[in-house]
């Protein structure tokens, strides 16, 4: 078993432009995404995430803002989902959703690869029927059954 941070992680893109805390020491939850999106995204196989609260890290800190970009995309929910990247790096740091109703959803899934120590430990497979790779047994064929 690894060991607990005992302080918050921080969160950076690959050239360091962004650089900022997470909001707890522990996600709240991480996954390992199948999805085509995830793929896309990662030109890989799948996404990682780790699931932190919003409060603390959003909005993001004004000397920030300027080099971050945000794309959005609609999820097959029916719920945007905002992807935000160093415009420096190109680096996609986290995404945020927002409900079909225009409330964003109180957690951000910040991409694994930007949290300082991130590990797989205690992550669940989503969207395994689209996987490339074998996936563990009891793996979830499509979304999370518990939202973050």
């Amino acid at each position: 078993m690894l060991p607990k941070l005992s302080e918050n992680p921080k969160i950076t893109c690959q050239c360091g432009t962004i650089s900022l805390i997470a909001s707890r020491a522990e996600p709240l939850s991480k996954y390992v995404c199948h999805c085509t999106e995830c793929q896309k995204q990662s030109a890989s196989a799948f996404g990682t995430s780790a699931i932190f609260p919003s409060e603390g890290m959003w909005p993001f800190p004004k000397h920030l803002q300027q080099h971050i970009g945000m794309w959005a995309r609609q999820a097959d929910s029916g719920n945007t989902v905002e992807c935000y990247f160093c415009k420096v790096c190109g680096v996609r740091i986290l995404h945020r959703v927002i409900f079909k109703d225009g409330t964003p959803r109180p957690s951000l899934a910040v991409k694994g690869g930007c949290v300082e120590g991130f590990n797989l430990e205690g992550a669940r497979h989503i969207y395994t029927r689209s996987a490339l790779v074998p996936v563990p047994e009891g793996s979830e064929p499509g979304a999370p059954r518990v939202k973050p």
